[in-house]
């Protein structure tokens, strides 16, 4: 990259030009000795003396070298000096201007070697301290701000300023322009003229309407802002001699050809405004001061540039009005006005706009009159053509939009209103059946309030009985006569939720009922009548009439594309080259100046079309530069030979046109093209009405086409200036897919570099020809073009300049169906928006990981433009297949078919199975569920082969909706395919369909058409179901993000904001406020530091607390929980890296209690959702099978990218928080959870009831986070309920994605479970039938699962394509299979868990995982806050004046006590003030302990008596032990009540004294230790007992006996054996038949769960043989 330093301090950076040309490149030495040469040949053919002194007058040796250094220094491409220019210099100063003639100028013109000349403009450019440098596009021009400020048109793109706007009289100054290698021919090396050298750092940016909801994108200038009084004075460098021998040479003919302009931009303040031109006021300024003569210097252009001219010396009148005027206007003239002479101006010229925005006949129907408006004078007739009438033209042109927008209309017509069954306006109770409601007459209590009613009614009802009949007895509570109350009129409420049981249904299939249940919570229901119900979020009857509109509300939607232009600025875009044509016309004599600023308008028009350049734009401007200087005698010369005359929108020729009204003419032409095109591919409005063409005759079947597919590659525009340093080559792949796989090899483009004319561009124009018939393409057949780029090795600033990155970066892709949504095979120019996410440099803006918005790229693709459309027309499947029987295939064929069966996915599948397959597809319609695989074995999907394919799917028996869903992965593409899938789906319920939502939202990424089955599918459920439209907004706006899809679910989502009424509108509004004003509060949270956090947290709350001021919410989380406002000050923050808030809201139902969630900034939440609905899945398929693990499913939801919100599950801990009371090594010991348990329920049957909790809680667990791979499993990711419902939170790694520890993997073990979970199961140390029946639980919990492997794998298949990091290919799909075992027997498959079991159990590294997490965590543990509790074994804090004063306590005596082991117990006696007897109380000796460490901790400055030591030589649990510990610990609590009154009195002592509840239940002191069902039970002398649980089988030829359990095993001797199985087939007099299980050590209850097998070939033997254990 070749850099310079201007005089003025700024560098400029040329981009090279990287294309090809096949002529050789002029530089500039031979450039000047070529125009030496000319000039000598010149003289020697005039054999005549020029006048030595005509130009070299106003040079001398010394100012000549000035100029040219000068020139020099500030040319992009550096040459050095050279002898040629000296003589080029010599040369040109002995000419004689006056004797030159005309034939002689043009002659020099048509050497070649003129053209390549040095330019003989040049200044030397004076630093002036404190002025900022002009830019020299504008020689004489001068800008300053509009004097009056505050206009009408500020807000907006301001119309040209009338009249003469004051300004001083500065000389002119030109600055050298910077060269470039020149190519033969005029602009012919893609670059035309640049910016200015001088660049603002401050971005202009291009002023929206007040009416557009998009914000304004920046604009970065590339010229500085001078304000009116300071303007730089310049000499002028262009003498008149010099100017007298460029006027000559620009009158020839050739050079009108061959020259070219100097297009710099020039940028004044951030409003777009084009202004009226003035005209040059210095006598000396010669015309051509603003051209630049030398076709080498061609100025860089950066960026987008915004032009801002000063008022014009020549006045002309101009009405300033609204751009929308011309949209009144032209209702009022529906017909189109044939055009009249407007007049003519001063210089005889008839002045019309048919230039600017008026077409000939062939593009009229683009545009129209606005009428005829007649008047005298130099003005002439104005007719003016807004830019809102064009673009009210085109907008109808996306025409797959349009049409969509029709079919979503059609929809909601199916869904009125009045509709009472389908527009609820409130919230359905989700239901689900299972087992349990099927039969068991299960009670359960039931709370309901009643209006009429000051306290609830309260009574047990069956869980089976319908939801009418619970109305019925509520209303016999409130009501004498039921005949005179309308039943059906009243429903009931969930207290706290705003959702409704259903009617129809029982009351135990509700989730909530279930959820009570499963957490032993009271059930409470309101009953309301439907007239009081709130019904604020059904449609009505204006939003039924109101037109669908895809973009209309998206306006409250944070989008992550870039928005460009909205339609106002357009319109006042295309409005001011309007003004720009007319000053043009009206002022011929200064044309060659205001043709500069139509060039101008024309590239801010470009620019805000994505930069896109045509090439019909490309040519048209440098003709229109070409003919600007012809001389007026060949004005006559109205058109071209065979081109058509000029004619108005009647198709009547106007009066004729000089060339530049000509090259106007096709100037416009070609804007008006651009607009078409980009209309018609980013349509700006879509809800233009659209009808269906016409059909013509000239059409073709796309079956009968034997042209082969070809398109021609142009362009890649909008290109990053980033990327022009960063990346020194370009290249596409370009690839032809169907149902996800390719059917050619991809073919890549060459390699090219950036070009630049307007812009900077990649350009190919490369023909692409792909070696099939169109006939053979299928109808869904996807071209993909991906876009790489190659680093530039030498890039100071490129990322790749530490040789680290070496290969090609893909900077994006995209996509699109060579049938259109018509079936026409496409034709034409094709812009493709290529959303690029590449950080190719540090300095591009474009994607970030966070969410910033991200850069459109526009592809160019040109299609062949044939003079028929090609139509796909779909076959008619053949006629009825025969179905053969599986039977009549021979047996080895049959095992090979349902071995094919048995595979659980399609991945699987070789070629030779799937050719197999398809061979005796007619054999497998008797296995239904075959169907995908028979499908995706189908050889080929083309026009020929799809009536064998849809005869064979509309053949087949309907297939469930779950096994449908694997229809709609990326390996079927076919519409009629997905749209027999859709139909076999919509069997689903609505609550079954909010199971699967994700999957569904994901799989409109595998439709070809915006317009297909499942969109109206899913819009459809949206219309009739508030809580599927809840949940596919959030899901559309997360899809958002997808950098290829994105632009599809935006129309999705619009679509689901016009159907969904107002009110719904309004909500979803409401809760997208909501999450953007905590994302702030989370946002500061995590960059303030520790100690500012809590005011920063305080401040942000109380700007959420401002928005529920006016109005409550529901919560993205569900559409149940509705709050009114925040509980600020139990609002708090978590100590973690992303710093979570803790959001306390006060529930919008007095009847509902606080609602608790926690919002995410930083993480992406979506993997969590996925796993939690995993795990909600697998939890109903227990349910339906009678198993309830009683698993705690709390709500995610991600509402952005990478932040979203959590529901807080209440009354829970995590493991590391109840282990650490116990010391750092807490996680090392085995009883912290169980007296966890304990504190929370003290009674046995409470203890029992949590203990049943958990043990049924871990086991789902232990199955659901196996099956899912779910790592990271420390223990502030595994949290406990009060109740004893075990759960997992935090699922950042699944899939098997451990977490690693340097090297190491942190996840050793299969899955959690630990010796202190086992202590809770078991109910003590040793292992006893609790456990067994845990492993029973967790082998059918698995065995379930394991049937319903295709599901899971459909469901994560479905997600492969969703962006997650740790779900990304087949692989992880195969983690999930190879836990599941699908190919294995349930007596293997429990056999394989039960190992897992064991292995798990015994693993060090899991405790050892938590150990090292307790150190990362560690914190200073002084006493716990208020909301925790000040002793573990208590759950409140006592003082003295709650309990009254300590007068006297004792250690009374102990007890020996087995809860399940042995130990002691130490009763203290307490008598407190003004209590005549006294109380005991029972602690032991560890709970002592505990008090003693709290008060050193609490006290540290007081002396505290000695605690007896815990360590004890020998048997801790001994009577003799318990006696010497009573003596001192009875000393050690007579000294602590004698010390100080801080102490003695303190909190911490008398929540310790006071009486718990297991103090009352208490044994009398004189007892002997209560015996317990769980206390050891020694077995009486010679007494041996015990039960085995046994699984026998036989299965091709074997006989296969599982040994399982041996519950309460029993000895001689009383001692725990090591007992192991063995068995024997009687008769066996050799004891051939012997097998033996494994030994299990030290336990009455062991756990096997092993096979033994024994061969026995005739079933019959087993008759005379018996089995001994």
């Amino acid at each position: 990259m070749a850099q310079l330093s201007s005089s003025n301090g700024f560098k400029q950076t040329a981009s090279p030009s990287l294309g090809t040309s096949k002529t050789k490149d002029v530089g500039k030495e031979e450039a000047l000795q070529m125009e030496a040469e000319a000039l000598a040949k010149l003289q020697k053919e005039k054999k005549a003396p020029f006048n030595k002194d005509g130009l070299s007058s106003s040079f001398n040796s010394g100012d000549q070298k000035s100029l040219f250094d000068d020139k020099q220094e500030q040319d992009l491409m550096v040459f050095p000096e050279s002898e040629t220019k000296k003589r080029t210099t010599d040369s040109l100063s002995s000419i004689d201007v006056d004797k030159l003639t005309q034939a002689e100028l043009e002659k020099l013109l048509l050497d070649d070697s003129f053209e390549s000349g040095k330019a003989l403009k040049a200044t030397k450019t004076p630093q002036l301290s404190g002025a900022t440098a002009l830019s020299s596009s504008f020689s004489g021009r001068f800008y300053s701000p509009p004097p009056f400020q505050g206009t009408q048109w500020a807000p907006s793109l301001p119309r040209p300023v009338t009249g003469t706007l004051p300004r001083p009289v500065i000389p002119p100054s030109v600055y050298p322009a910077a060269s470039y290698p020149k190519h033969s021919g005029p602009f012919q090396n893609g670059f035309t003229p640049g910016m200015s050298v001088c660049r603002s750092s401050e971005p202009v940016y291009l002023s929206l309407c007040s009416q557009s909801p998009y914000m304004s994108y920046p604009l970065q200038p590339t010229a500085p802002l001078h304000p009116t009084s300071s303007m730089p004075v310049y000499p002028s460098t262009v003498t008149p001699e010099m100017a007298k021998l460029f006027d000559k040479i620009a009158s020839t003919s050739e050079y009108l050809k061959n020259g070219k302009l100097n297009t710099e931009l020039e940028f004044t303040n951030n409003k777009t405004t084009v202004l009226n031109t003035q005209a040059p006021q210095n006598s000396e300024m010669s015309k051509f001061d603003w051209l630049d003569l030398d076709p080498l210097s061609k100025p860089r252009v950066d960026n987008v540039e915004i032009l801002h001219y000063a008022a014009s010396d020549e006045k002309v009148d101009h009405v300033a009005g609204d751009p929308w005027d011309a949209v009144l206007l032209e209702e009022k003239h529906e017909q189109s006005q044939s055009l009249q002479p407007r007049g003519r101006t001063s210089s005889s010229v008839s002045v019309t706009r048919s230039q600017s925005l008026i077409l000939r006949s062939t593009h009229s129907q683009f545009t129209r009159a606005q009428g005829q408006a007649s008047q005298k004078g130099d003005i002439g007739t104005k007719v003016i053509s807004k830019g809102s009438t064009l673009l009210q033209e085109m907008e109808a042109q996306n025409r797959e939009v349009a049409a969509f927008c029709q079919e979503i209309t059609k929809l909601r017509n199916k869904f009125p209103h009045n509709q009472h069954s389908t527009n609820l306006g409130y919230v359905l109770s989700p239901v689900m059946l299972h087992r349990d409601m099927n039969g068991e007459n299960t009670s359960v209590k039931v709370s309901i309030e009643i209006e009429e009613s000051k306290q609830p009614v309260t009574f047990t009802c069956d869980v089976s009985s319908p939801v009418e009949l619970i109305i019925m007895q509520a209303l016999c509570w409130a009501h004498d006569d039921l005949n005179q109350v309308d039943i059906s009129s009243y429903i009931l409420k969930v207290c706290g939720q705003e959702e409704v049981l259903q009617n129809k249904h029982c009351l135990g299939s509700h989730e909530y009922i279930q959820n009570c249940r499963k957490c032993d919570m009271e059930i409470k229901l309101q009953l309301l009548t439907l007239s009081t119900i709130n019904r604020d979020l059904a449609r009505t009857a204006e939003d039924d009439n109101t037109p669908i509109d895809v973009k209309k509300y998206l306006y409250q939607v944070e989008k992550p594309f870039k928005e460009t232009i909205t339609r106002q600025c357009l319109v006042e875009l295309l409005d001011a080259y309007d003004d720009q044509v007319e000053i043009c016309l009206k002022n011929e004599n200064n044309q060659y100046k205001t043709v500069e600023h139509i060039i101008q308008a024309v590239k801010i028009i470009c620019s805000s079309l994505d930069g896109i350049e045509t090439r019909s734009i490309t040519e048209a401007v440098k003709k229109l530069k070409r003919t600007v200087n012809l001389p007026k005698s060949k004005s006559t010369e109205v058109t071209k030979p065979g081109e058509e005359p000029l004619k108005n929108i009647t198709g009547a020729c106007l009066h004729p046109v000089n060339p530049v009204e000509e090259s106007i003419n096709a100037l416009t032409r070609a804007i008006v093209d651009l607009l078409h095109l980009y209309l018609s591919s980013f349509s700006i409005s879509p809800s233009a009405a659209w009808s269906t063409p016409k059909s013509d005759d000239n059409t073709k079947e796309a079956c009968l086409a034997t042209e082969h597919l070809q398109f021609t590659v142009f362009a890649a525009h909008g290109i990053p200036s980033c990327w022009v340093s960063s990346f020194e080559k370009y290249y596409l792949i370009c690839s032809l897919t169907h149902n996800g796989k390719n059917l050619f090899k991809p073919i890549q483009s060459k390699k090219v570099g950036t070009y630049k004319n307007f812009f900077c561009h990649i350009k190919w124009d490369e023909l692409i020809s792909f070696p099939i018939q169109v006939a053979q393409l299928p109808f869904e057949v996807v071209l993909s073009l991906t876009l790489f780029g190659i680093f530039n090795q030498n890039a100071g600033g490129s990322p790749d300049s530490n040789k680290q990155r070496k290969g090609p970066e893909m900077l994006g892709r995209v996509s699109m169906p060579l049938f259109d949504f018509r079936h026409v095979l496409t034709k034409g120019t094709k812009l493709l928006s290529l959303w690029t996410s590449s950080l190719a440099s540090p300095g591009c803006n474009t994607v970030n990981r966070r969410g910033t918005q991200m850069e459109k790229i526009v592809l160019q693709v040109d299609f062949p433009s044939p003079a028929f459309d090609i139509i796909y027309v779909a076959p008619q499947p053949t006629s009825r297949p025969v179905q053969h029987s599986l039977e009549t295939l021979e047996p080895e064929l049959q095992k090979q078919l349902f071995a094919l069966f048995c595979k659980d996915s399609t991945l699987g599948l070789s070629k030779a199975e799937k050719r197999f397959l398809w061979e005796k597809r007619h054999y497998c319609y008797s296995h239904n569920t075959s169907l995908p695989k028979v499908l995706a074995s189908a050889p080929s999907w083309d026009w020929a082969s799809l009536p064998e394919i849809y005869s064979l799917l509309h053949q087949w028996s309907p297939l469930s909706p779950v096994d449908a869903l694997k229809l709609l992965g990326s390996r079927f593409s076919d519409e009629e395919v997905r749209s027999v899938a859709v139909k076999w789906i919509e069997a689903l319920s609505d609550d079954e369909l909010a199971d699967y939502l994700p999957q569904f939202v994901q799989a409109l990424k595998y439709e070809t058409y915006l317009n297909s089955a499942l969109v109206m599918f899913l819009l459809a459920r949206a219309l009739g179901n508030i809580r599927i439209a809840h949940y596919l907004y959030w899901l559309l706006k997360g899809a958002l993000h997808d950098p290829y899809f994105g632009v599809r679910y935006e129309h999705v989502l619009g679509a689901l904001l016009s159907v969904s009424g107002k009110g719904m509108r309004e909500e979803f509004e409401k809760q997208t406020r909501l999450v953007r004003l905590l994302g702030t509060v989370a946002e500061k949270m995590r960059q303030a530091s520790g100690s500012a956090r809590q005011v920063v947290l305080q401040d942000g709350m109380e700007r959420v607390q401002s928005f529920f001021f006016k109005h409550k919410c529901h919560l993205p989380l569900s559409p149940s929980l509705v709050a009114k406002e925040l509980n600020i000050k139990a609002c708090s923050f978590f100590n973690s890296n992303a710093v979570p808030l803790k959001v306390a809201l006060v529930n919008a139902d007095p009847l509902g209690e606080e609602i608790n969630v926690m919002f995410k900034v930083g993480e992406d939440l979506r993997q969590d959702m996925l796993a939690l609905q995993m795990i909600k899945i697998m939890d109903k398929i227990w349910l339906q099978e009678g198993l309830d693990l009683r698993m705690v499913i709390f709500q995610c939801i991600s509402t952005g990218k990478h932040r979203g919100m959590v529901e807080l599950v209440p009354a829970s801990e995590t493991l590391r928080k109840i282990q650490v009371e116990y010391g750092v090594t807490g996680s090392f010991k085995d009883k912290p959870l169980a007296e966890w348990l304990r504190k929370y329920n003290p009674t046995e049957e409470e203890y029992e009831k949590a203990s049943e909790n958990f043990i049924y809680s871990c086991a789902g667990c232990c199955v659901a986070t196996y099956v899912l791979g779910i790592c990271d499993r420390h223990n502030d990711n595994i949290m406990l309920r009060s109740t004893g419902h075990m759960f997992h939170i935090d699922f950042g790694k699944f899939l098997g994605h451990a977490q690693m520890f340097g090297s190491f993997k942190r996840d050793r073990a299969p899955f959690v479970l630990t010796s202190d979970m086992a202590y809770v199961i078991n109910g003590g140390e040793k292992p006893t039938s609790r456990f067994q029946l845990f492993v029973d639980l967790c082998c059918q919990a698995y065995n379930l699962i394991r049937k319903h492997t295709n599901l899971f794998l459909s469901l994560l298949s479905l997600m492969l394509s969703s962006g997650l990091p740790e779900l990304t290919g087949p692989q992880d799909l195969k983690y999930v299979q190879d836990a599941l075992q699908p190919q294995t027997t349930d007596a293997e498959a429990t056999i394989f868990f039960t190992r897992l079991i064991e292995s798990s159990l015994g693993s060090v590294a899991t405790k050892f995982n938590f150990f090292i997490h307790n150190l990362a965590q560690l914190r200073f543990l002084g006493l716990p806050s208020n909301d925790e509790p000040i002793l573990s074994f208590s759950p409140k804090t006592y003082t003295i004046k709650q309990d009254g004063r300590i007068r006297e306590v004792s250690i009374y005596t102990y007890q020996k006590r087995y809860n399940p082991d042995k130990h002691y117990i130490y009763v203290v006696r307490i008598l407190r003030e003004g209590q005549a007897n006294p109380t005991f109380i029972f602690r032991t000796f560890d709970e002592f302990q505990e008090l003693h460490n709290k008060l050193s901790i609490l006290l540290p400055l007081w002396k505290l008596p000695g605690f007896p030591n815990k360590v004890v030589l020998g048997r801790t649990h001994i009577k003799d032990v318990a006696a010497k510990r009573k003596v001192e610990l009875n000393s050690y609590v007579q000294s602590l009540m004698s010390s100080s009154t801080e102490v003695a009195e303190c909190d911490l002592i008398y929540t310790f004294f006071h009486p718990l509840p297991r103090d009352d239940k208490a044994e009398e002191l004189d007892g002997i230790a209560k015996s317990t069902d769980n206390c050891p039970m020694s077995p009486g002398a010679g007494k041996v007992g015990g039960e085995v649980k046994l699984s026998i089988s036989y299965r091709n030829g074997t006989l296969f006996i599982m040994v399982m359990h041996i519950k309460d095993l029993a000895t001689e001797d009383g001692a725990d054996p090591n007992p192991y199985v063995k068995t024997y087939l009687l008769p066996d007099p050799h004891k051939t038949s012997k097998q033996k299980t494994k030994i299990s050590r030290k336990t009455r209850n062991p756990t096997f769960n092993e096979m033994v097998s024994i061969s026995i070939y005739f079933k019959e033997l087993y008759r005379r043989r018996k089995i001994d254990i």
